[in-house]
């Protein structure tokens, strides 16, 4: 087979304890998961029901387990780019219309990831009723880090998800307080798209987001998933 330009790379991420790659097809974000972070971003959580947008598998930036951590270049374009830590799922299996029940048999692990948000443009998108992909889906807008298995860390439910930045606490927060839990936003999801292996999702984000500056050190941390080390450069 040969191709007239040369094919993208495969996105994927380390796995912790392997030497093998997790290959990324998609990347789906559910919104406006926790309910504080709904209200400050001026919604109410008791009326809506879960809506979904995506950034590219491009996007991703792959965050090393070690004291250097990754890097996120601050994008062109804007003037306030905004930090959201994340739980994020990772599919071995795909299928529509999944039963709640059956969910978590689709999963491969978990990792934490970084929502990172050009939140003035997500603002101009919003007020004039457009699509989200220039504040959410622009290049190096998703550091992650490794994938862990669910066999090895279980199927969390609970559990602290924080983010300090420059060692002062912006988000906390605890995965029992997703509006929407896992089993539930990979079934509603597979309703409305066709899930495969290689999906991620990204589950939303507590309340306290907030703007980063060129030079800060962005630490999450998701218990039994793990840490994530990012350098705004």
């Amino acid at each position: 087979m040969s191709y007239v330009i040369q094919p993208p790379a495969i996105t994927a991420l380390p796995v912790r304890g392997s030497d093998a790659l997790f290959p990324v097809r998609r990347v789906y974000c559910i919104g406006r998961n926790y309910a504080e972070h709904a209200l400050e971003m001026g919604h109410d959580p008791n009326k809506e029901p879960p809506f979904f947008f995506q950034k590219n598998p491009d996007n991703l930036v792959s965050c090393p387990e070690s004291a250097d951590g990754g890097n996120f270049p601050y994008p062109s374009a804007t003037s306030d780019v905004h930090h959201e830590i994340e739980l994020v799922v990772a599919l071995k299996r795909g299928g529509e219309n999944i039963p709640v029940d059956r969910a978590l048999d689709r999963v491969f692990g978990y990792a934490v990831g970084l929502d990172m948000t050009r939140r003035d443009l997500q603002g101009e998108a919003k007020k004039m009723g457009r699509p989200w992909e220039v504040a959410k889906a622009f290049e190096s807008s998703a550091p992650i880090g490794a994938v862990v298995r669910g066999s090895e860390a279980g199927h969390p439910s609970s559990g602290a998800i924080w983010l300090k930045v420059n060692g002062a606490m912006r988000q906390e927060g605890d995965l029992n307080q997703m509006i929407w839990k896992v089993p539930e936003a990979i079934s509603y999801l597979s309703g409305l798209f066709r899930l495969a292996p290689g999906d991620l999702i990204m589950t939303g984000t507590p309340a306290g987001v907030g703007p980063v500056e060129r030079g800060d050190v962005l630490e999450g941390h998701v218990d039994g998933i793990g840490d994530l080390k990012v350098r705004v450069v």
